[in-house]
């Protein structure tokens, strides 16, 4: 399978997708396009592509709804660099008739379970069945859950705690809307819709779902590390997130799925724990308020030109290590982790410090059992202006990345501090 990053960067080459399918090729005109008004042709490219892509077989009934494997696939944005090894287990809520996302995850994440819910019994005999065509009945299970019930049974789906949960709630507040939504557009829609109303209609429309979710996260906490969802409005997201930060929620991301120039979709997560998720993720929406994105968690400044790497290294290396904290430093990546349980660097700290004993600092250097604040540090080297040879100048970077903390104070305190050390060398 090709890298997960690079899968679909681009746009899908039909052609190609022809050559090693013919079921798909069927469906392929002459000037190799597809007709995404006809839904049998809709399904057999969704059907081709978790075949050819990631090796999964599904059937897909023809009364429901079909999901465009691109846009799910992106939703996880993935990365090549995860820890393989660590068991994951999370919750897709309504999963829909294939169980779309429990497959995928389980396809490219060896080390992830799901649990997956839908209220639909159509729904969850056949996402059974697809669970079960792939031989994935020990890593997922498929639930059906009430209208009326919690969106989060951890009792139920026999879970204490879980990692995620994921959801792509019904987009509309009734059949009336959905209906007049349809009567509006200009044209034909870009893709045959055959999904059911249970699929489509919600009490609410998608703010209200997702305002459960967060009235019911209120009362879970951190027994579930990261809640998610897609959204299907731009105008949902700062609905959303204000309600987030009422309820002084401020560890959240909100980010945009393109899918090109016919799909757009959105997507808000918040934590009710201390880990920090990149700013790209976080803050993944260009055209969106400054006012409804998370603190920036990272900090990036630049040295002069005369500054070489390997000497910014040494020296960054030497500040950290000094101090009570856990450090560790990677020379190949020019990278450094620091986890600190207080703030270590003030003047304060380092007077408290001289007066500890050898085995306090020692006791200190370990990985502490509550995480005030949490960095990687990484040193790389970026083109700066033109010389007057007209050859280009290289500079080193700092970038300190916020992973764990809340307190936002602390962060920029220790930002502040690496960098006047860094510029007083």
């Amino acid at each position: 399978m090709e890298p997960a990053r690079n899968l679909y960067k681009k746009d899908v080459d039909f052609g190609a997708l022809a050559l090693q399918c013919r079921d798909f090729a069927k469906y392929l005109k002459p000037n190799n396009q597809l007709d995404f008004t006809d839904p049998a042709a809709v399904r057999q490219l969704t059907t081709t592509l978790l075949q050819q892509d990631f090796h999964l077989k599904v059937k897909i009934p023809e009364d429901r709804l079909c999901p465009p494997v691109p846009n799910r696939f992106n939703r996880w944005g993935l990365n090549d660099g995860y820890d393989r090894d660590r068991e994951v287990v999370g919750l897709d809520i309504g999963t829909g008739c294939i169980g779309i996302y429990p497959l995928l995850g389980c396809s490219t994440r060896p080390g992830w379970k799901f649990v997956a819910t839908d209220i639909d019994p159509n729904n969850i005999r056949t996402a059974q069945q697809n669970v079960a065509l792939n031989g994935l009945e020990s890593r997922i299970r498929i639930i059906e859950s009430s209208s009326d019930g919690p969106l989060f049974p951890l009792e139920k789906l026999g879970h204490e705690r879980l990692d995620f949960t994921m959801c792509n709630p019904p987009f509309y507040t009734s059949r009336d809307e959905l209906v007049e939504s349809a009567k509006q557009k200009k044209r034909p829609p870009f893709s045959a819709c055959t999904g059911a109303e249970v699929e489509m209609v919600t009490r609410g429309g998608e703010v209200d779902f997702v305002r459960k979710m967060i009235d019911e996260s209120l009362h879970l906490r951190d027994r579930i590390q990261w809640y998610t969802s897609m959204l299907g409005k731009m105008s949902s997201v700062s609905v959303l997130v204000e309600i987030l930060i009422k309820h002084g929620n401020h560890n959240f991301a909100v980010t945009e799925f393109d899918q090109g120039a016919k799909t757009k979709r959105w997507a808000v997560a918040w934590s009710w724990g201390d880990r920090r998720p990149s700013m790209d993720v976080a803050r993944g929406i260009p055209n969106l308020p400054k006012s409804l994105f998370p603190f920036p968690a990272e900090y990036t400044f630049t040295l002069p030109v005369d500054v070489t790497i390997d000497a910014c290294a040494g020296m960054l290396n030497t500040e950290l290590i000094s101090l009570p904290w856990h450090w560790r430093w990677d020379e190949k990546d020019s990278t450094g982790t620091g986890l600190a349980a207080e703030n270590v660097w003030s003047r304060q700290a380092r007077r408290k410090m001289k007066l500890a004993a050898e085995d306090d600092i020692a006791e200190l250097k370990e990985i502490p059992d509550k995480v005030a604040l949490g960095v990687r540090v990484y040193l790389r080297l970026v083109l700066g202006d033109k010389s007057k040879d007209n050859s280009e100048e290289k500079k080193v970077q700092t970038v300190i990345r916020w992973t764990q903390g809340t307190d936002t104070v602390l962060y920029e305190s220790f930002c502040g501090m690496v960098k006047r050390k860094l510029e007083s060398r």
